[in-house]
């Protein structure tokens, strides 16, 4: 759609955006090469004799089966098709698949199935962003209503008591972040000894992060009879050696058939100065196809002043980042999800994991300093076989 129009984006200057009939040059410095912005997407679709199981296939409770099918979900995606009848034989998984492929369901359902039918098992949760938290937390709730399963969600900025009330209730599945779940850990308001599963969701992500040191604390006073589950759409080197350490001979399900979906049209936006830029932007976000929108900007500080730019232009936005408190973070991303306001404004703590439906267009108002990081964020929209549109500034 994009890369097939050269002046069909135009700003106050009348120069073309879109340049999409060559590839870009390569960075100064070394960085990122703009052609990795550039991509057709690929409609897809699966014909009867490609599709694989059905969840009724899998040695699920009827009640979670049930629950499934409530929510509208037939046929598991192949993350979801391979990882459960691996995961409910008891063993150690590394799961390895592209952003928005439902690897959250893919652990959630044979982990609460496997709790259902044996009280005395206890989940760990893992994220690496609060919103990631509060989010998995969210989807075990849907997944086993009325199955006296319940959670405690412990991460930072929230009540410290509050959280220490519920794991006073004894819950079968604890989720956080690492920092506070390793606080609990050390008040002894979490006892690792009880735990017989655990989860690190979006593993590449927390080593980046720069919580390795404190995952390794965590998983250290853990039981070594456990099942561990490592997800995520990346491997590294830090990761694989943590994966060496806390692992029983595990399985790896590895259904990654390229870094980014084929279902992003991905295409560069050329700008002259900061102004142009802004331009630009006020000009993509007035077209009736841009319904529901997440821009990425580098800094906490351009994100809240891009953010204020766009109410100042009269566009309905939202923001997240660093300084935000929870409650504000929360309450910004529960609006967008919603559908209350069109535009989100985030650093990239919303590009890891978070599953926000219908996103039409993913914008990196400024070019990602890694290609790792391109793929995360462009990997909120074209989520469960939808199409989507990514479109990269560059100067």
């Amino acid at each position: 759609m994009y890369r097939n129009t050269r002046s069909r984006y135009r700003g106050s200057s009348g120069r073309p955006g879109v340049n999409a009939n060559r590839r870009a040059p390569a960075r100064r410095g070394g960085s990122l090469n703009h052609s990795l912005f550039i991509n057709k997407a690929i409609n897809q679709v699966v014909t009867p004799d490609q599709a694989g199981s059905l969840f009724s296939d899998f040695a699920l409770d009827q009640r979670i089966l049930d629950t499934v099918k409530n929510r509208g979900l037939t046929t598991p995606t192949p993350i979801q098709d391979q990882a459960i009848p691996v995961i409910l034989q008891g063993k150690d998984v590394i799961g390895i698949a592209d952003t928005g492929t439902g690897k959250t369901a893919a652990f959630l359902l044979p982990l609460l199935n496997k709790i259902y039918h044996n009280r005395s098992e206890k989940l760990l949760i893992i994220a690496p962003t609060r919103e990631l938290a509060v989010q998995i937390e969210q989807e075990c709730k849907a997944f086993s209503p009325s199955m006296g399963i319940f959670t405690a969600l412990c991460i930072g900025q929230n009540n410290m008591n509050y959280q220490i009330r519920l794991l006073g209730r004894n819950p079968q599945v604890i989720i956080g972040t690492p920092g506070r779940l390793y606080d609990h850990i050390q008040r002894r308001t979490i006892n690792p000894s009880l735990i017989t599963n655990l989860v690190v969701d979006e593993a590449d992500r927390l080593v980046d992060l720069g919580f390795i040191t404190t995952l390794r604390n965590i998983i250290s006073t853990l039981p070594e009879t456990r099942q561990s589950l490592f997800f995520s759409a990346t491997i590294n080197h830090d990761v694989q050696q943590l994966l060496g350490q806390f692992t029983r001979n595990p399985e790896t399900v590895s259904v990654k058939n390229r870094d980014t979906s084929l279902n992003v049209e991905q295409d560069v936006i050329l700008y002259t100065d900061p102004f142009h830029r802004m331009n630009l932007l006020h000009d993509l976000l007035i077209k009736p196809e841009l319904k529901k929108v997440l821009i990425f900007s580098q800094t906490k500080h351009g994100t809240e002043k891009l953010h204020l730019a766009l109410v100042e232009r009269g566009f309905s936005s939202v923001c997240i980042h660093g300084n935000k408190n929870q409650n504000q973070r929360q309450k910004a991303l529960n609006e967008f999800k919603d559908n209350r306001t069109q535009i989100l404004v985030a650093t990239d703590v919303a590009a890891r994991g978070l599953d926000i439906p219908d996103v039409s267009h993913v914008i990196n108002f400024d070019t990602p300093e890694k290609h790792i990081d391109y793929i995360h964020r462009i990997g909120r929209t074209g989520r469960a076989d939808k199409k989507g549109v990514a479109l990269t500034f560059v100067k």
